[in-house]
C-alpha cells in the first residue's frame, strides 16, 4: 500500500522566543517492508541530520533568532508491505536485549507483573498469547483522550484505567519486560481508512526469540501492525521515539496545533 502523509506542527508563543532547539523523528524508518518513495521536511533555522542509537533518522533543528511562531512540516509517500503474520525481521543494530532496560515510563510493579503473568504465564511468548495480552490491556486501559499526558507511566495508566495509544503501548512494553521479554515502543501513523485528519499513533514490538523477529502489536486497534501502519521511530519508550521534542528560552505561554493527514496512493483520498 502507498500512504501519502502530511504532518504539520505549529507552535505559537505569547512572547518572543530567543532560542529554541527541536529534535525531530519524523522520517519513516528503513525497516523491512517499508520504503520511502518521497519525503520532504520543512523547518526554520539550522538543521542537522543524524541516526540515533535505535536506528531512527533524527533531525536537530535550532533557531537562534527571536520568533513567536515555529512551523514544522513533513510530507511524502511511503510504500508499506504487510509483514508476514505481523513479524518483522531483525534489522541489525542494537541487540533485542537492549529493550529489557526499564525506564521511568515503562517500569514494572506488582500490578504490572501480575497482569502480565495472568495473560502470558511464564512460557516463551506466542502471537496468540500476546494478542490476548493486548486484548486485556484494551479492557483495562480504556482509550480516552485527555486523561493522561506524556509524563504518565504504564503503572499510572493501569491504575487510572484510561489513556491513549501511548499509554496502552507503554503497558504492553512494561508487561513484557516484567517477564524478561524484550519489547520496544513504536511511534508512527495509522491509516484508518477514513477521509480527513488523523492523529499520530503508537504501538509496540515484542521480540519473539524462536522466530528471531519482532511481533508488531497495535493494542489500540487490537491487531497486528500491517500495511496501514507507517513506522517513524522506535525506542525504549515515548521519550526515545517522540516525533517532536524541544526546549526553548523565553516565549511564555505556548500553544501547539498538530495536523496529520493520510491518504492512500499518490494523493488519492480513501
Amino acid at each position: 500500500m502507498l500512504l501519502q502523509i502530511r504532518h504539520e506542527t505549529v507552535y505559537e508563543y505569547l512572547h518572543p522566543v530567543s532560542y529554541s532547539i527541536q529534535t525531530l523523528k519524523l522520517t519513516p524508518r528503513a525497516d523491512p517492508g517499508q520504503r520511502i518513495v518521497s519525503w520532504r521536511l520543512f523547518t526554520p533555522g539550522e538543521r542537522l541530520e543524524q541516526v540515533d542509537p535505535f536506528g531512527n533518522v533524527t533531525h536537530l533543528v535550532t533557531v537562534d533568532a527571536p520568533h513567536r511562531t515555529m512551523r514544522i512540516v513533513v510530507e511524502g509517500v511511503t510504500e508499506i508491505e504487510p509483514p508476514r503474520e505481523g513479524l518483522l525481521e531483525a534489522e541489525g543494530g542494537l541487540s533485542p536485549l537492549a529493550f529489557l532496560a526499564p525506564t521511568a515510563l515503562t517500569r514494572s510493579n506488582a500490578g504490572i507483573a501480575e497482569f502480565a503473568e495472568r495473560h502470558l504465564g511464564r512460557h516463551p511468548p506466542a502471537a496468540s498469547a500476546l494478542l490476548d495480552l493486548a486484548t486485556g490491556i484494551r479492557a483495562a486501559v480504556i482509550y480516552e483522550p485527555g486523561i493522561t499526558d506524556v509524563t504518565h507511566s504504564a503503572i499510572a495508566a493501569l491504575e487510572l484505567g484510561a489513556g491513549v495509544c501511548q499509554d496502552q503501548a507503554h503497558v504492553l512494553v512494561a508487561c513484557c519486560r516484567a517477564l524478561r521479554i524484550p519489547a520496544r515502543y513504536v511511534s508512527g501513523y495509522f491509516h484508518t481508512g477514513d477521509a480527513g485528519e488523523v492523529a499520530s499513533h503508537a504501538w509496540a514490538d515484542v521480540w519473539i526469540e524462536s522466530e528471531r523477529g519482532w511481533l508488531s502489536i497495535d493494542v489500540t486497534h487490537g491487531q497486528l501492525a500491517g500495511e496501514r501502519h507507517c513506522r517513524l521511530a522506535v525506542g525504549r519508550d515515548y521519550l526515545d521515539a517522540a516525533p517532536v521534542r524541544g526546549l526553548r528560552r523565553g516565549g511564555g505561554e505556548e500553544t501547539m496545533k498538530v495536523t496529520v493527514q493520510l491518504f492512500t496512493g499518490q494523493g488519492q483520498q480513501q
